[in-house]
């Protein structure tokens, strides 16, 4: 049994990952910003018997994240599992060249610099052998780029497995593993009614990686499948 945290979890991709998770019997951290729809999340997954601890966590507020991993080293004191799935796509991004700065920005708050801030405030409880999943897009590809859709979003993806590359070099001196995946078009509130995948077959990816018996570090998956960068 693991103790596993999932970042921005209380809806989507990250709460269908919570949920195959706790009911395969680990120990698993619902992360959420808002502390009301996190109860609400952890509430509906009770109705089906499914205990998880809840844990307010902004990846984009310093402080939050670093009352975050206090809170789970007191109540966990390790952690096993950090995946770090919160991201945001915002309506305004339309374009890379005359959009504002502030899309920009925000943008890149929660898509790169969160994940990488929650990895840094939660190395010190992860034992050999933990791990760190990314959750990325194949927006973010530099071999397939997607051109013309959400511009920054797909920066800050690329920006995010360049990180994940980097982490996985720096951190594999401490056997901890990072790797990041591409959970595809999945229907959500972010991917649109669209869209041709479910929850269940976006998360499917997140919670192999987490458990798997070996994944080794520093790739990029799909499906199960390793993908070019």
């Amino acid at each position: 049994m693991k103790t596993i945290l999932v970042t921005g979890s209380n809806k989507g991709i990250g709460f269908e990952v919570v949920r195959q998770l706790a009911r395969a019997g680990h120990r698993v951290i619902l992360a959420a910003r808002d502390a009301q729809k996190g109860e609400a999340a952890a509430a509906l997954l009770a109705k089906d018997q499914i205990a998880v601890t809840l844990v307010v966590l902004d990846v984009a507020d310093p402080v939050s994240i670093e009352q975050a991993a206090q809170r789970v080293k007191a109540e966990f004191g390790t952690l096993d599992v950090l995946i770090n799935n919160a991201a945001v796509l915002l309506k305004e991004d339309q374009s890379l060249a005359t959009g504002t700065a502030e899309v920009f920005h925000k943008t890149m708050r929660t898509n790169v610099f969160g994940p990488v801030a929650v990895t840094r405030a939660f190395l010190p409880l992860m034992p050999a052998g933990a791990r760190v999943i990314m959750t990325s897009s194949g927006g973010g590809s530099m071999t397939d780029p997607v051109g013309g859709w959400s511009p920054v979003y797909c920066v800050s993806k690329s920006s995010l497995n360049a990180s994940t590359r980097h982490l996985a070099f720096e951190l594999s001196s401490r056997n901890v593993s990072v790797n990041a995946y591409c959970p595809g078009w999945v229907k959500t509130d972010m991917g649109g009614k669209s869209a041709p995948r479910n929850v269940e077959q976006g998360a499917d990816t997140a919670v192999w990686l987490a458990t798997a018996d070996k994944t080794g570090t520093g790739k990029f998956y799909r499906d199960r499948q390793e993908i070019p960068w």
